[in-house]
């Protein structure tokens, strides 16, 4: 891989005050004054910190024991200078040494988003959102018409399209409820109207919508996608994972300005949040176009790890898929704060009713307890997955496999095991996602092949997604196997994190939270935690140094010692010792990258992009209609 340095210096911000005499007596504590004047207070001299966090519960994410750490000493390179007690810092105090008592609360490392997609977060803020609702048929027909009016009305009729974000393909009551077009046909408009699902395996289209992209009877499923047709053969409207694209061609897409734009207000609710580095999970020329724009721009603050997505066509041809991904890296790998390595293949769908398009191991249940003949999609063999990952690992490329299903997830392990054969690497650090359901045969494997297994615990609670939309259809038995951290922590798995925004919130605290007590703050109840909740130094990990290893940056990041790169957030309570249920509403005073601030909660910048953060994250997946109704255009926080 090749890196990228985020070494400027720190500026004075609103949460920072320069010391002299008094804050170095300060930091050090009472009976300290004399420390003051002790040598090497100089601007600027040998050892002086560009930035001191004292009087802190740092978590340092190390496995040794010593001495509890209270304070962090930042040098004018962006990297850490020092770590320990109040006096350890003291010769790292100069005259124009920024101070900053942490009051009793966290620093630690910043969050490493392992699978996110922030650039679709910013796409899907220029488009009004349905938020996850739940709705009956007339709430959402009241929506969209609202939608409709809001977007042009008569002048926008017929051809100015209608594409709403964060539909909720299970959302529709009364449960069980099936989408078709001739229920969007039925509002007063002559538009094309696109639902986009939350997940980012679903699409539901009205009749005008079909017609301009000619989908009829006739047309066959592309590679990787399914149109859904009726018992009459014809299409009821709903497009699933790569079908989608038959519709999405044809919707114009936002200016780059707006678009740059966009973009540059959700990496700023990341940064408020506390993320850090993230591995956007789904990146092709667009998506790294904007990148480059960002960073031209100096609006990207996060280090960014680009997964190149292929498509199931090009998991058969690796030298093509190889020659592809190195391409774009040879193209762009100049961009400041992006480093390249990584690609991504869909292995399957999503597994709630009534996509069932997660690949199993045995057949999805009918909702009464009996069989169906669906095992959901599988759109890589593992043959196919086993020569792709042997050609990138070979070429030192990692693969993160998109593996929701247990027959999509053993599929990836057995890529990763023809790959292990041929090549005879021991440290391809390869990955899987998502891991719904993972069949207890695997769990050793993943520690036995090295792979990461990258988790997204937000989503392990009680809620309708897990319980309503799932448990009549795989039965208790598979159930019970739903996001099983503690077991493959158990049998040796690395363990890493990601959120999938904006599939879900970006709703960071509260994400470790559920790891901890699988119910979150909006669960209805408890998923397991007696057989597979996580220790909180454990989700702590998982979420810093795990995810860094993930990245292969465990060198640059995800821990707190001297030496490495200063990407530290300070927090606003100490979530090593609160009630776990407080976890959920932390605030982020101050995130660094590479020793810069990228986010000071006391300026004016940082309380926009904190407020956009505390709407975005401010409801359960999914939402009630009535937190839609009234605000039909909130989408991440704008």
């Amino acid at each position: 891989m090749t890196s990228s340095s985020f070494s400027s210096p720190l500026s004075r911000r609103g949460l920072l005050g320069a010391v002299g005499a008094a804050g170095a007596a300060g930091l050090l504590g009472a009976g300290s004054a004399a420390a003051a004047s002790a040598p090497d207070t100089t601007s600027g001299g040998r050892g002086s910190a560009a930035l001191v966090i004292h009087n802190a519960r740092v978590f340092t994410g190390t496995t040794g024991g010593g001495a509890p750490v209270e304070a962090v000493a930042v040098g004018r390179d962006g990297k850490i200078l020092a770590t320990g007690s109040g006096p350890a810092v003291r010769r790292h105090v100069g005259r124009d040494t920024e101070v900053v008592d942490a009051r009793g609360n966290t620093v630690m490392s910043g969050i490493h988003d392992g699978h996110v997609h922030p650039l679709g977060a910013g796409d899907r803020s220029l488009r009004p959102s349905l938020e996850g609702a739940e709705t009956t048929l007339p709430e959402l027909r009241e929506l969209l018409a609202g939608f409709l009016a809001d977007t042009g009305g008569a002048e926008a009729e017929p051809d100015r399209w209608l594409v709403v974000e964060d539909w909720n393909p299970v959302g529709l009551l009364p449960t069980g409820s099936v989408p078709h077009h001739s229920m969007l046909d039925a509002l007063a408009t002559r538009r094309p109207v696109a639902l986009v699902g939350g997940d980012g395996h679903n699409l539901w289209a009205n009749g005008r919508a079909l017609d301009i992209a000619g989908i009829t009877a006739t047309t066959p499923d592309p590679v990787g996608g399914r149109i859904v047709k009726g018992p009459d053969g014809q299409p009821t409207g709903v497009l699933k994972d790569d079908a989608q694209d038959l519709v999405k061609r044809h919707v114009p897409e936002p200016s780059r300005a707006e678009l740059v734009a966009a973009c540059a207000k959700v990496l700023e609710l990341a940064a408020a949040s506390g993320v850090t580095t993230m591995m956007d999970a789904l990146v092709g020329r667009h998506e790294l176009e904007l990148y480059q724009a960002l960073a031209a721009a100096g609006k990207l603050p996060q280090r960014i790890v680009p997964a190149i997505r292929l498509d199931a066509g090009q998991t058969k041809d690796p030298a093509a898929a190889l020659a592809y991904a190195r391409g774009l890296r040879r193209e762009f790998e100049g961009v400041r704060g992006l480093r390249f390595g990584m690609v991504k293949v869909f292995l399957d769908g999503v597994i709630e009713y009534p996509a069932q398009t997660a690949a199993l191991l045995e057949p999805y249940l009918d909702g009464n307890g009996k069989p169906t003949a669906n095992r959901g999609e599988l759109y890589t063999s593992a043959a196919d997955y086993g020569r792709l990952t042997a050609a990138f690992n070979k070429a030192g490329w990692q693969l993160h496999a998109h593996g929701l299903g247990d027959r999509a997830v053993r599929t990836a392990l057995d890529g990763y095991a023809y790959a292990r054969r041929v090549t005879g690497q021991r440290d391809a650090r390869n990955a899987i996602a998502h891991l719904q359901i993972v069949d207890p045969a695997d769990l050793r494997r993943f520690a036995q092949l090295g792979v990461a297994a990258c988790m997204q615990l937000q989503w392990a609670a009680q809620d309708t997604w897990t319980m309503d939309a799932l448990l009549p259809y795989i039965g208790p038995e598979r159930h019970r196997w739903m996001y099983p951290a503690r077991s493959l922590e158990r049998a040796g798995a690395r363990l890493t994190g990601g959120s999938d925004w904006p599939v879900d919130a970006l709703q960071v605290w509260n994400q470790l939270r559920t790891a901890i007590d699988r119910q979150g703050a909006y669960g209805t109840g408890e998923l397991y935690r007696e057989l597979e909740g996580l220790s909180r130094s454990s989700v702590l990990r998982m979420h810093t140094a795990g995810t860094a290893w993930q990245l292969r940056q465990e060198g640059l990041t995800g821990t707190v010692e001297p030496g490495k790169a200063a990407d530290l957030v300070l927090l606003d309570r100490d979530v090593t010792r609160c009630p776990v249920a407080d976890i959920s509403g932390t605030g982020v005073r101050m995130t660094l990258v590479g020793g810069q601030v990228v986010h000071d909660a006391d300026s004016a910048a940082g309380r926009a992009a904190a407020a956009r953060g505390a709407r975005a994250g401010s409801g359960p997946r999914p939402a009630a209609y009535a937190a839609v109704h009234g605000g039909r255009h909130h989408a991440c926080g704008h």
